[in-house]
């Protein structure tokens, strides 16, 4: 944990400023769809592609798993949101943020010959914008600066202290 103190201030301010931003994206995409009462995973799931459409299709046509996969979507996204911008639980809420974005993902695989009809925001290629910003997460864990600024100080205060 040592670690931990040995973060410039331009390291931490910037680490910071990335957890945020992660942050908002997160807690707004939870937000909005907490705020659009006919929201739905329901398209998004029938426009699967890859080597588990099949199964990520199943959950759409099974009122129930959608109804829960709705929920988790939109109560997930605002907690994990939330965790990263207050850095509460911050290592937690980053690996909740990559699985849900390794399900994104998986749902719509940037590969050659993918063809999805609802609309993207450019043409990707293996990559795409929810690698990266697991890759990020993943940056995030490495570097907890929640527990320099955040709720994470007082949490684990005293597990640091003892070490």
């Amino acid at each position: 944990m040592n670690r931990i103190k040995n973060y410039s201030f331009f390291q931490t301010f910037w680490l910071v400023i990335l957890r945020m931003l992660v942050g908002w994206h997160f807690l707004y995409e939870g937000v909005s769809k907490m705020l659009n009462h006919g929201w739905s995973a329901y398209p998004y799931l029938m426009d699967s592609g890859g080597f588990m459409a099949e199964f990520f299709r199943s959950i759409a046509a099974n009122p129930v798993m959608l109804t829960v996969v709705n929920y988790i979507n939109i109560y997930g996204l605002t907690l994990v949101g939330l965790g990263l911008i207050l850095g509460c639980f911050a290592s937690m809420a980053s690996v909740g943020g990559i699985l849900f974005l390794a399900m994104y993902y998986l749902s719509h695989p940037p590969f050659i010959g993918a063809d999805y009809l609802m609309p993207t925001e450019g043409s990707y290629l293996w990559i795409d914008k929810n690698l990266i910003e697991a890759a990020v997460l993943f940056v995030l864990i490495c570097f907890p600066t929640s527990r320099i600024i955040g709720f994470d100080r007082y949490i684990f205060r005293k597990k640091i202290k003892d070490k």
